[in-house]
């Protein structure tokens, strides 16, 4: 069976997500000869890991399309950079000058940083751009304001004008009483001070294609609705955007479901096809509540690189993105090794290896790494050296893999660093050793005596037999007790990696040392 049929009855969700794009084409090539993705960004504020996390989502089901059907695609990743700025954000500097911008586009507000770009959202554009690149994304960047201005949605918002009163009586329903009175789905540019403004729409000539409105100081205007004069409502504005350029996929947040479901009205009541797409759960922060820009309690995509890598952070946003999943930094080291883990299994998986969630994140080429050390294994023994930096860690790094150095193994060098980073900020403040109880001491004055007679070069099953051994013959039930009685009393942690590997890598004699020197402080203590 070749990739393509299995990628057939996939239960991966991307293949689910790809198949219902197969089914809307029934067979046909589209009249614009791709399929077309869309994401969408805000440059009000810098992209963050709601961004990543869409743009690589959507990623995947363009890669999984791709295996199925071969129909060229396009990701578009749209920039609403025209929309009109509405408050001032609190991490710009000269936040009073840029208040005097306030209703103006973004790209016609004044640029607040010490940058080469004429306006707050190019700047804005530019972070986005550089951002997505980081991760090697596939896109056509795409800016409202040159979609708006150069004249490529004037048909789409003729037909919009053309066919008002149906948007008006989709939107009205969705709105409060005091907001009908007012709403329009055009937002004339003043013609007097430039700004967005959001007013009814007074009068509107079709066959001008204008709309009358009344301008800021109170005199009534007429501006045409084409050519960047006016732009949408953000509802009406995704409807149209989809009918314009004949958006196929474009997933978005569980909180934007009532918002998808009137733009694809709207869409349709302009002559088009609303988008497939999914709606995907929002994050949760420690405490298992949503993750607010505005409270800050998330976790941003710079904090998950100091102590994770760049796939571990894919494979999250891979995983059950229809599941509300914690993101705080405790996920983080699971998802590192979970990341190697499928990737060790992939090449032997043929056919199969669709389902592999690495066939995703590399877009059916993932790389072939070596990665002899766990993350839990580096945290460990980061965490038994006190690691300040990862030169500590390469001593025993080096031993346990022969010939193994931070050029040979830049990957295992990185992780190095990664753990060191994540023991400083997280495990060591948290450490709590406790003494050993009479049962647990007898047991680990019994395994001190096992591990001399071994080899000092004994590999982690020999040293991990003894452990289980010791456990057993100590009538330890269940058996996990004793493993956590040996993390909590040497190393101040209730949990780590198997104990006989963690012992081969830092060394027989060392973790002997170890255990005698905590066994004498805690009987000293007891004294």
């Amino acid at each position: 069976m070749s990739l393509r049929d299995h990628a057939q009855t996939s239960k991966a969700w991307p293949f689910e997500e790809a198949r219902k794009l197969v089914k809307r084409l029934g067979g046909r090539d589209p009249e614009k000869g791709y399929v077309l993705f869309e994401t969408g960004y805000g440059p009000s504020g810098l992209p963050h890991i709601g961004t990543f996390g869409e743009v690589a989502r959507t990623s995947m089901v363009r890669h999984a399309f791709s295996l199925l059907c071969d129909v060229p695609t396009r990701l578009f990743a749209f920039s609403d950079d025209m929309d009109g700025l509405r408050k001032v954000p609190d991490n710009v500097p000269g936040k009073e000058r840029m208040g005097e911008n306030l209703g103006l586009p973004l790209t016609k507000v004044s640029n607040p940083f010490d940058t080469e770009f004429a306006s707050f959202g190019e700047h804005n554009n530019a972070i986005l751009r550089k951002f997505l690149d980081r991760f090697g994304f596939e896109y056509e960047f795409v800016s409202s304001t040159d979609m708006y201005t150069s004249g490529q949605f004037d048909d789409a918002l003729m037909r919009v004008l053309e066919r008002f009163d149906a948007v008006m009586d989709i939107m009205l329903p969705s709105l409060r009483e005091e907001r009908r009175k007012t709403y329009s789905p055009f937002l004339p540019m003043s013609p007097t001070t430039g700004r967005v403004l959001l007013v009814p729409t007074l009068e509107r000539n079709v066959e001008a294609g204008t709309i009358v409105f009344e301008d800021e100081d109170g005199s009534k205007a007429e501006v045409p609705v084409t050519g960047g004069h006016c732009k949408l409502n953000w509802k009406p504005d995704w409807g149209m955007r989809w009918f314009a350029l004949g958006v196929d996929y474009e997933m978005a947040g569980k909180d934007l479901i009532d918002s998808i479901r009137l733009s694809g009205q709207i869409c349709r009541a302009l002559g088009g096809r609303a988008p497939e797409g999914f709606n995907y759960e929002l994050f949760l922060d420690e405490n298992g509540e949503k993750i607010s820009k505005s409270r800050g309690n998330g976790l941003t995509i710079d904090e998950w690189l100091r102590y994770g890598t760049e796939e571990s952070l894919t494979l999250y946003m891979y995983q059950k993105p229809r599941t509300a999943k914690r993101l705080y930094f405790d996920v983080i080291p699971r998802h590192v090794d979970d990341y190697a883990q499928h990737l060790a299994t992939y090449s032997g998986q043929d056919d199969k290896a669709v389902d592999n969630p690495v066939w995703h994140l590399h877009g059916g080429k993932p790389p072939v790494e070596d990665q002899p050390l766990s993350y839990a294994m580096l945290l460990n023994l980061a965490s038994v050296c006190n690691a300040e930096d990862k030169t500590v860690l390469w001593g025993f790094i080096s031993r346990y893999v022969p010939g193994a150095t931070p050029e040979t193994k830049p990957l295992l060098d990185r992780l190095s660093e990664l753990a060191v980073n994540y023991y400083q900020d997280f495990v060591k403040p948290a450490k709590q050793y406790r003494a050993p109880d009479v049962k647990e001491r007898a047991a680990m004055e019994d395994l001190i005596v096992r591990f001399e007679t071994l080899p000092a070069d004994s590999d982690g099953e020999v040293f991990q037999n003894e452990v289980y051994a010791v456990g057993k013959e100590h009538t330890f039930d269940p058996l996990r007790g004793w493993f956590q009685a040996l993390y909590e009393v040497l190393l101040g942690q209730s949990a780590g990696p198997r104990f006989g590997s963690f012992v081969a890598l830092y060394g027989r004699d060392e973790t002997l040392a170890l255990m005698r020197e905590t066994l004498g402080k805690s009987e000293g203590s007891a004294a």
